[in-house]
């Protein structure tokens, strides 16, 4: 997948509910998802800026497309996506985007994809970081040994975004 640029002007947003939680959406100034943030506790949450626009409209692709994957009807998001990051980050969350549904990996397999097999902090620093959680799956990101490690939602919502996609893939 390949990642559109963020488009200048101000940003707009819009809160909606979910089974985890509130959930804040961002999107640049042509609509491209920018952030996609659990609320109320999420680390890396932007401030919203004075220049910020309150506007729903350019969510409800996505809010239909987050309705299916919580009824466990969807398991490929697709909407256009400009997240905001250093090439890097670019690259760890574009491999993300890779990890099919119901399926977890670790880290180190995520940086040896990459090219970079010693690169699993920094792999897990970029994912930490991921703006566009749940559609950009870094909740499926794993130890090596399997643990639950990190997710900037929560591992709570971790836990349960695994355990819906375990049970949508007929899995566990």
């Amino acid at each position: 997948m390949e990642f559109a640029r963020p488009a200048a002007g101000a940003p707009r947003y819009t809160v909606v509910g979910s089974p985890v939680g509130e959930l804040l959406l961002t999107a640049d100034a042509e609509g491209a998802l920018t952030g996609l943030f659990m609320l109320p506790d999420a680390k890396y949450v932007p401030e919203i800026g004075a220049d910020w626009h309150r506007d729903a409209g350019p969510f409800g692709e996505v809010e239909q497309q987050l309705e299916g994957y919580f009824a466990g009807e969807l398991r490929d998001f697709d909407v256009v996506l400009a997240p905001r990051g250093t090439e890097f980050q670019r690259s760890v969350w574009r491999e993300l985007t890779r990890i099919p549904y119901g399926v977890t990996t670790s880290y180190g397999a995520v940086a040896a994809e990459l090219g970079s097999p010693t690169a699993s902090r920094a792999v897990g620093a970029a994912n930490g970081r991921n703006p566009i959680s749940i559609v950009v799956p870094c909740h499926r990101v794993v130890a090596g040994n399997g643990a639950l490690t990190g997710y900037a939602g929560g591992l709570g919502k971790k836990e349960m975004l695994l355990g819906l996609e375990r049970r949508g893939a007929g899995v566990g």
